[in-house]
Formats: structure tokens, sequence, C-alpha cells
């Protein structure tokens, strides 16, 4: 059995090496007497002056070319020497004291024999010296300084790691997946999008097998654009893409291209198709591709316009201009595909955006399978029920509304997630933190009862209006109370349900008006709501008989760079007064089936002050079967 060896190289730091070559400096320094003072040159005459007065001890010459002068401590002595006798950390200096260039070895050499016989040196001694410590010690601060300068500049350019800062700025900032990768992800985990998976699905199984396709002429296509609101799973889906595929996956977003050097955007498209046309076959993922593929012209004053565009022009060029390989397959993902640049959209580039919507009933049960599984929930956790309560939920809503059930779950010490902890998450999501300990006074709560009571009232008395969940005056978030409606999935909408969706979001106010005879700011997102909902109908949809058959709505998204409005002066007084025509109608019908039904509603809200939390049983007990809507579109919440 072979034994795992672990690694035993030690990983040496710069640091360490700059400062070897530091004491190496310093080393040299004190062997060749850099630390001690220089010995003073001086000139052949005043040597021999030197010698003749007695002062010499002894004499050293190296290399026949240059003397050394060591005196003796008589001549240490003297005023004249005064400035040799100490060294630079004002010790005994022991010499050499002098120096003095030879010329004729043999003639110096003479005079040595000759002082010496004299009594007037010592002795002298001709030895041979290497200049390799002082030619070391001379390059080794310049050696220094470089290698210093070097470390500084790997630093920066990013080093072996690929980090890329100042020298690897142009290159792509893409993460390779391949094969080997972890990437655990794959389509049995995208739980709905069956038609955006099975899109997806096939470039995977094209790569993987082309023969099935190339063989009937087929060619993949090149690029794939996945647009949607956010959450509904496109970055997912392209995960499970890069779980899937047997090639090499280069995933990044599209502000990875902006930068503020010029031409580095430019550059760094053409390095990420030079490595996915290296790596053929591959796929190309970019996220938010918005960020760098917006429609060029547009923002004309901007200064960093210009860079922007050349980004775009070179990822449409590498997309599909010459030498573009086919092998390189894009998938782009943004929820502004109104903003894109025509020729990014065309055939040949994108050749198909798969809309990737908000799940319906039958893809939120999917999608709640999927996120239920790693949870602790109690048996028989129905997920039809949850799925009808999250109406306009996104996938990643889902994931959140689990997630927040656990917590609530694990805060209230239970052993398991049950039913109410996710209406409570429902609720804590959509309305906000519950705030119990707020200061209301009692004349505060009962204007909140009634307001609450107003808007469940003509809800239940209105064919078209979303079915009643429940009503609460306890504060959440900002709002002082809510009123939990299960809204109809229609793919249409018609004008008599508009209306009568507006008028139940009236009864607020209207019921304020009936009981007390006054208004309130308590109706603020009430206005907001049927403000939208009417300058929808008038201006978008079409559903404005005096106006017509005539939509101002601009789905390429042109008009939000326009100064002008795309009508005359004349009909935006027409549409301001038909908006407002059409929320006082529903305001006056508001109040004439509260005044019908005052008793009623006046039992509602003081049932409501009570128990400060109302189902459909207690509006039943008040009102009667609701006679619009089908026994089983009510769902049952009373605990």
């Amino acid at each position: 059995m072979a034994e795992n060896k672990k690694p035993n190289g030690i990983k040496i730091s710069p640091w360490w090496i700059s400062g070897g070559l530091i004491a190496m400096f310093i080393i040299l320094s004190i062997v060749n007497g850099s630390t001690v003072q220089d010995p003073t040159i001086i000139s052949s005459s005043k040597l021999e002056e030197l010698i003749n007065t007695g002062q010499v001890d002894k004499i050293n010459v190296y290399n026949k070319s240059r003397a050394e002068v060591y005196l003796n401590a008589t001549a240490l002595s003297d005023k004249a020497n005064k400035s040799i006798s100490k060294d630079v950390f004002g010790n005994p200096n022991k010499g050499p004291h002098y120096s003095t260039e030879i010329a004729d070895a043999q003639n110096f050499e003479n005079k040595l024999i000759k002082a010496v016989a004299d009594g007037k040196l010592k002795n002298y001694d001709f030895k041979q010296k290497s200049d390799w410590i002082e030619i070391l010690s001379g390059i080794l601060p310049f050696i220094l300084i470089l290698g210093v300068w070097l470390f500084i500049m790997r630093k920066m350019s990013g080093g072996a790691s690929g980090g890329g800062q100042i020298f690897n700025i142009g290159k792509s900032r893409a993460k390779l997946f391949d094969e080997k990768a972890d990437v655990k992800t794959t389509f049995k985990d995208v739980a709905g999008l069956e038609g955006a998976k099975e899109e997806v699905q096939e470039i995977v199984e094209f790569l993987k097998n082309p023969q099935k396709y190339t063989a009937l002429g087929a060619k993949i296509p090149k690029g794939a654009l996945l647009v949607g609101p956010p959450g509904t799973g496109k970055t997912l889906l392209a995960k499970a893409v890069a779980g899937e595929a047997q090639v090499p996956f280069f995933s990044l977003s599209g502000s990875d291209f902006v930068e503020m050097f010029v031409g580095v955007g430019a550059s760094r498209v053409r390095d990420l198709f030079k490595q996915a046309k290296d790596k053929s076959p591959s796929i190309i993922f970019i996220d938010e591709i918005d960020a760098v593929g917006r429609a060029r012209g547009k923002n004309s004053m901007s200064g960093g316009n210009d860079e922007r565009e050349s980004t775009l022009n070179q990822l449409l060029t590498e997309m599909d201009g010459f030498g573009t390989n086919t092998h390189v397959i894009v998938i782009a993902a943004t929820n502004r595909a109104d903003v894109l640049d025509k020729a990014l959209m065309r055939a040949g580039r994108f050749d198909r955006q798969i809309y990737v919507d908000l799940p319906d009933i039958n893809e939120r049960k999917e999608i709640f399978e999927v996120h239920l599984a790693p949870l602790v929930k109690v048996e028989g956790l129905d997920t039809d029920f949850l799925a009808k309560q999250t109406p306009g939920f996104s996938g990643a809503d889902i994931a959140n509304v689990c997630n927040e059930a656990a917590l609530i779950a694990a805060r209230n010490n239970k052993v398991a997630v049950d039913k109410q902890d996710f209406l409570d998450a429902v609720d804590r999501i959509v309305g906000g933190l519950e705030k119990k300990n707020k200061i209301v006074t009692p004349q505060e709560k009962r204007a909140i009862a009634v307001h609450e009571a107003g808007h469940a009232t003509v809800s239940w008395m209105l064919e078209h209006a979303a079915p009643l969940i429940k009503v609460t005056i306890v504060p959440r978030g900002q709002s002082l109370g809510a009123a939990w409606y299960l809204p109809e999935e229609r793919l249409i909408v018609r004008p008599d349900q508009m209306l009568d969706e507006m008028c139940a979001t009236m009864g607020g106010r209207a019921a304020e008006r009936v009981v007390f005879d006054k208004i309130s700011t308590g109706a603020l997102s009430d206005l907001e709501k049927v403000t939208k909902q009417a300058r929808a109908m008038v201006t978008i949809y079409g559903l404005n008989e005096k106006l017509g058959n005539i939509t101002y709505y601009d789905s390429s998204g042109q008009n939000e760079y326009n100064f002008n409005k795309p009508y005359s002066e004349d009909t935006a007084i027409v549409i301001d007064k038909e908006i407002s025509t059409l929320i006082e109608g529903q305001y006056q019908r508001a109040i004439s089936l509260l005044q019908e039904n005052k008793d009623k509603l006046l039992k509602l809200a003081d049932i409501l002050i009570e128990k400060e939390v109302i189902f459909k049983d207690d509006l039943e007990a008040i009102f009667g079967k609701r006679l619009f809507s089908n026994s089983e579109d009510l769902i049952e919440l009373k605990a």
C-alpha cells in the first residue's frame, strides 16, 4: 500500500532572500574593511617623508601596484596624523592608515630594502590580493535593488497566482470550470424551467454528441441569451450547464470587462475568446451582460462611453466575425434585454433568446420540493398548499421562504419546520418584521382596524377581487396593518377585473370616510398602487375609451433616453383627467358598497380590534359564503 507522503518542501519567502542579501553585503563590507575608516591616499613623496622620519611601522604591497602603510604608535600620537588615529566608531585605528599607488614595483622594493637596512622601517611584505570581494561588494547593492524591484513588480503583476493588476490588467478574469472542477449543480437541481432547460440541455448534448446533429446538417447555436426577472434561475441554469457539460466552461460577469483604462475591456474580450478557442469546444457564460452590451449611441455625453462601445465592438467581432471559431458557445444572462444593442441580439450571435419567467403554481411546487429536501420538516407537509401561498414568488424568493421558515422554527425551539412556520415566513418576507411593541393609541388602532376591515369587506363583495386570506392590524415593517389575498394567476386581465381590484384597494380609505367622515395618511400605499394601475390602463394597455386603442409604452427602452414625452400637452391633460376619473369612480363605488354594509363593516372592525388577526372564517361568519369563488380556491389558514 502506497503511503501518502506530505511534501516536505519549505516555502521560501522573498523577504528571506532580501534579508540574506543585506546580511551578505554587511559581512563583505566588514571583511573588506568598509566599516573601518578607509586609508588616506598619499603621494609617493609623502610616503618617503614618513619613512625617513621613522613614522612607518610596516608596509604591505598588493599585486605590486598598491601599497598600504601602517603607522607606529608614536606617529599616531602626532597631531599631524590626528585625523587618521581614530576609526569611524571612535576606536583606535589599527590600519592601514595610508595607501599609495606604485608606478615601478622594482624601484619601490629597492627603497624599502634600503629603509629596513637603515632601521627606518620594521618590515614590508609583497602579497597577491584578489579583487572579487571588492567587485562583489560593489555590485551587491545594485543586485539588492534589482531584486527588490523585481519582487515588487512580480507582486504588482500578480505573479504566478495570475492575480493580474498592472501587467495582467488586459487579461481575462473568467473563472474556468472543467470536468475536473468541483461543480455539483446539475439539471436535476433546477426545478421548473422545463422549456429553458430543454434549450440549454440541447446545447450540452450537442457538445457531447455532435454527430447526432451534424449528420443531418444542423449547426449548434452560437449563443443563447437567458432573459427574465431577477431570481428566476438564470445563473442557476448556467451553473447546471457547467456541471453537465464535459467541456471547459468559462464564467464571468459583464462588469469584469469594465475598467478605467482605455482599451482594457476589448483586450479582456480578446483574451477570453483566445483561451476559449484554445480549449474548444468550450462554453463562455457572461452574467449580467447588460453591463457591457448596452445599445451604442445612447448616453453619448458620457466620457466613458467610447471605451464601453469599443469593448462591445470587440465582443460582437469575436462572436461573429472573421476567424470566429464555431466551437465556442456563448451563454449570457440579463434582466434588461430591452437595453441591449440590436447587433448583439441578432441571429448568428445570440441565435436563441430563452425567456426565464416567474414560476407558475406547478413549478413553484417543484422548487419547494428542491429547497425543502435539506430541511427537517414535519411529516405530510403539503407542498401544494405552499405553492398556492406564494403567487408571484421567484425561485430565489422561495429559497428565502424555506430558509426563513427554518429560522423561525429554530427561534421557537421546534424540532421540525411546520406549516405555520412557512406562513410566518411568507408574512415576514411580504410584510416585513412584526412589531408588536409599537406604541399605537386606541384611536389609531380603531382607525387601522376600520381601514383594514374596509379592504376585507369590499374584496369580499366584488367578483373579480382577489380572495382574502387574512387581515391583521399588527404593525409590520412600515405598514400599520395589512390584508393578505390570494390573487388569481391570470395570463390576461380584463378591464372589469382591474377595476374590481382598484375598488378593493380603495376600500380602506372609503371605510375611513364612511365611519369617521374623515380620511388620513394611512392610505399612501393604496393610492400608489391604484395610481399605477389606472395609469397602466390609460397609457399602456389601451383600455380607456376616450384615448382609444393607443399605447405609449416602448418595449425597446428608447423612451427612457428621451427628454420629451411621446404625447402632446393636450393629451397629457386628458391622461391625467382619465386617471383621476378612474380612481375617483372606484372610490365612490367602494363608499357605496360600505354604506350598504356599514353594520357588518363595524362588526368586522370590532372583531379585528379584539383578535388583531382574522381569517376567512371570521368573514364567512359575518357575510356568509362568498358567492363568486369556488370552494377549492379558498384555503383554510385558521390553525
